[in-house]
């Protein structure tokens, strides 16, 4: 399983610049790692995370959402991408989230998500991949909408 959206950061058009708040690629990928380290911060995000680098560029975390943690393990490639790979848990597939910072032309900055899955769903895990990619999408979008909040009022 493969789903992949882009979510526009900076537009070349003029008219949208004025009403959306403009980031530098540093700002975007600050904002992505506040993401890594302090994902609590964030709408839906755990009660807690347990962050830990181990290595540059490489860390491990713990997510508490009340009695359930979540393990995974990031890769941080500054200003250009993160990759969440989480361990499987309860016997589900794992499903990995990549987020890369693109630059198309001028003047536009994009996000792109990518979530894979690591091995095959089962049948009950396919049947719930609209539902899946559609809170993925929302969430997603409420991280940028976080980020853009955040900018315009302490600037990231």
């Amino acid at each position: 399983m493969r789903f992949e959206h882009l979510i526009e950061i900076n537009s070349p058009s003029l008219g949208l610049q004025t009403v959306v708040p403009t980031f530098t690629r540093e700002q975007l990928w600050q904002g992505l790692m506040a993401r890594v380290q302090t994902p609590q911060r964030f709408p839906m995000g755990p009660e807690r995370c347990d962050c830990v680098l181990v290595e540059d560029g490489l860390y491990r975390r713990s997510l508490h959402f009340g009695a359930l943690v979540f393990k995974d393990e990031v890769e941080a490639r500054p200003h250009d991408l993160i990759v969440f790979t989480p361990e499987s848990h309860d016997g589900g597939t794992p499903i990995r989230l990549t987020l890369g910072i693109e630059e198309p032309q001028a003047g536009q900055m994009v996000l792109r998500c990518v979530y894979e899955s690591i091995g095959e769903l089962s049948t009950e895990e396919a049947f719930y991949n609209d539902y899946r990619q559609s809170a993925w999408l929302a969430n997603d979008r409420d991280m940028v909408r976080t980020l853009r909040q955040w900018l315009m009022d302490t600037g990231i």
